[in-house]
C-alpha cells in the first residue's frame, strides 16, 4: 500500500518530521508469533530495536501490529532482566545486544504527542466541514495497553480529536472497538468477512461519510474485503476508507489529485465530491 506510505511521508514532512531508514531491519514480526514461539518474536522485534540503537534514534511505526510488537517487547526487556538475557544470548550469536535506549512510538504519538493539536489546528486551510466520518482505532494500537499505553483502551479519544481537527465530524458508532478481523485471515475467511459486514453496518446506520484507519492491515480489510460482503439488504457497501494522514492533507489543502487515492480498492469519489461542494456518489 505505497499510497499510505507517501502520504505519512508527505505529512510528517510539512510538520518537520525527519524520517530517516533503518537498513537492515527484518519483520516485526507479526503479534500472532507470539503465540506459537514467544522467545523467537521477541529476538526477532529485539533486533530491529538494537538497529535503531546504533542509530541513536527512536523508532516511527506507520503499523498498529509493527508497533504493538516493537513496544510490547521493548517494555518487556526493560522490564524484565531474565529475558533481556535470554534475548541478548541469542542476538550476541549475530553479533547484537539489546541495550533500552530507544523508545517505539506510533504515528498516532507523534501527531498528538510531538506535533501537537494547536500546530496541526493552525496549518489547517481546507476544513472538511460537513465531513462524517467513523473513526477505527484497531486493536494493536490500544491493547495490551498496560504496554502501550496511547490511548484509554475502552474508550479511545485521539483519533476522534484528530479527525475533528481537519474539521470533519467523527462519528459515534456501534462497537466502534470491534477488530476488522485481520489476525483470522489464515484460518478462517468466512469469519473474518462477517466482521468486516458488521462493522461497515454499523457505520453505514451512523450514516457516516467514511471511515478513517490508522493501520494497513485495517484499511485493507475494510478497503478490499468490503468489496466481497454485502449489507443487510444484499447490497454493496460503497463506504469509502481514508488513511488518517490523507484527510490531513485535504484539510491542508492539498489536492485530492495529488495524493493516491485512485489506489483505493473503494472509491473516495464520494468524499471527494462532498468536500468539494459536488452531488456525491449516493
Amino acid at each position: 500500500m505505497p499510497y499510505m506510505e507517501s502520504s505519512a511521508r508527505a505529512l510528517l514532512e510539512r510538520f518537520g518530521v525527519e524520517l530517516v531508514e533503518m537498513p537492515g531491519t527484518g519483520c516485526c514480526p507479526d503479534p500472532s508469533l507470539k503465540s506459537i514461539d514467544k522467545t523467537t518474536w521477541t529476538s526477532l522485534a529485539a533486533r530491529n530495536l538494537t538497529i535503531a540503537e546504533e542509530m541513536g534514534l527512536n523508532i516511527l511505526t506507520l503499523c498498529n501490529g509493527c508497533f504493538e510488537t516493537l513496544k510490547t517487547v521493548n517494555v518487556s526487556l526493560k522490564r524484565d532482566d531474565g529475558l533481556r538475557s535470554t534475548v541478548n544470548e541469542r542476538l550476541g550469536r549475530v553479533g547484537r545486544e539489546y541495550g533500552g535506549g530507544v523508545e517505539v512510538r506510533h504515528l498516532v504519538e507523534v501527531l498528538t504527542n510531538d506535533i501537537g493539536f494547536e500546530k496541526i489546528s493552525d496549518a489547517v486551510e481546507r476544513p472538511l466541514e460537513g465531513l462524517r466520518v467513523a473513526a477505527h482505532y484497531g486493536c494493536h494500537l490500544l491493547r495490551p495497553n498496560s504496554y502501550l499505553e496511547v490511548d484509554d483502551p475502552v474508550r479511545p479519544v485521539l483519533l476522534d480529536r484528530l479527525i475533528e481537527l481537519t474539521g470533519a465530524t467523527s462519528v459515534p458508532y456501534y462497537k466502534s472497538n470491534m477488530c476488522c478481523g485481520a489476525g483470522t485471515s489464515l484460518v478462517d475467511s468466512d469469519t473474518v468477512k462477517k466482521l468486516v459486514r458488521y462493522k461497515l453496518g454499523w457505520v453505514k446506520r451512523a450514516k457516516a461519510d467514511c471511515m478513517s484507519v490508522v493501520c494497513p492491515y485495517c484499511m485493507f480489510q475494510y478497503d478490499v474485503i468490503q468489496r466481497l460482503v454485502r449489507d443487510d439488504a444484499g447490497d454493496r457497501f460503497i463506504i469509502p476508507v481514508l488513511y488518517y494522514p490523507e484527510m490531513l492533507l485535504l484539510a491542508l489543502g492539498v489536492e485530492p489529485q495529488e495524493l493516491a487515492l485512485d489506489m483505493h480498492r473503494t472509491s473516495v469519489q464520494g468524499v471527494i465530491d462532498k468536500i468539494q461542494g459536488g452531488a456525491g456518489d449516493e
